[in-house]
């Protein structure tokens, strides 16, 4: 008797006519039927690696091989009937997408595509969501473009929400008002720089793909490579242009911070420089010698503050006169 698949997400059957079915994951499955077959694994669950080398999926060993490792360089490879590789895609957490990337890696026949991650992931799981609501699949092809067109949304939303947070730190920048910018700017070039190296290798995969353009392939396996490159091509050059911005805005706050240290820094010289006359006065009154003016005079205080006072009111004048003071 058969036994439900070990470490199974979920699983799809997609009619002839494209209307997609939900199959109980706790069943068996089973791989003859007239439509495809979407499996997708949790690759962190030992039994899933080990029923994935023991079954036999007449695919190629490599193809085999690249799903069950953890190679994080994205590719894209066409042998015989079978299309593989590894794309990334954002990894989820309980409510949205997060900033960091995780990796897809998939093998796709005429009728089957086998999916497997090590950490939740946002593209696969609003594929999933759509299949769920109705959404109707042509081929298997077609069901990885709808992972990548997805990869490309959930991405679009964050280049979105960091292009808002660019706005507000430009703002502050501009009115001056530079508090905890530094920090909040590092990490919003951190995250640009990271999703530009994710759209960068994504898009350079199915450019290599559309060059390559595998006349012989199936149709059912034919990926439209150059719309899912234009799209990406679209995308990075709004998170490079992202990119670009927010190292301007951080070399703009690196000059504002220093010309206020020059700004306190020149306060503070002229403030010494307003106090060394006084000290002086003070420092030669403190002398305790024979004949020091004013030391028999009963109203030598006064005297005295009025010579401090004097000397700080010279300096000021000199500071002013040569252009330190405007």
């Amino acid at each position: 008797m058969a036994a439900p698949i070990p470490g199974l997400v979920w699983a799809f059957r997609i009619r002839s006519d494209g209307s997609p079915e939900t199959l109980p994951v706790d069943q068996p499955i089973a791989f003859a039927h007239d439509g495809l077959l979407w499996l997708h694994f949790n690759l962190a669950d030992a039994r899933a690696p080990q029923w994935l080398t023991a079954a036999n999926l007449q695919v190629p060993a490599q193809a085999r091989l690249l799903l069950l490792s953890k190679d994080t360089y994205q590719q894209l490879h066409t042998v015989d009937d079978c299309v593989y590789g590894v794309i990334s895609d954002l990894l989820r957490d309980i409510a949205e997408a997060t900033e960091d990337t995780g990796y897809l890696r998939f093998i796709m026949t005429e009728k089957v595509l086998i999916s497997g991650r090590y950490h939740p992931l946002c593209a696969v799981d609003a594929t999933r969501r759509e299949l769920e609501g109705g959404r109707r699949v042509e081929s298997v092809a077609a069901l990885l473009e709808t992972i990548v067109e997805n990869v490309a949304d959930t991405i679009d939303r964050i280049a979105d929400r960091l292009a808002n947070v660019l706005d507000e730190i430009e703002e502050q920048v501009l009115s001056d008002d530079t508090t905890d910018l530094r920090q909040n700017l590092g990490r919003l070039r951190r995250t640009c720089v990271r999703l530009n190296r994710q759209v960068s290798g994504l898009r350079i995969v199915f450019h290599r793909l559309e060059q390559k353009n595998p006349g012989d392939q199936k149709p059912a396996l034919r990926l439209r490579a150059g719309k899912l490159a234009q799209r990406l091509d679209d995308l990075h050059h709004t998170i490079v242009e992202m990119r670009e911005r927010s190292r301007l805005l951080q070399e703009e706050l690196h000059l504002k911070i220093e010309e206020q240290g020059n700004n306190n820094i020149r306060a503070l010289s002229i403030l010494t420089a307003l106090l060394m006359p006084p000290t002086l006065v003070t420092g030669i009154f403190g002398m305790n010698l024979k004949g020091l003016p004013l030391a028999d005079l009963e109203a030598a205080f006064p005297w005295a503050a009025m010579l401090m006072a004097l000397a700080s009111l010279v300096a000021y004048f000199i500071m002013k006169r040569c252009g330190v003071i405007r």
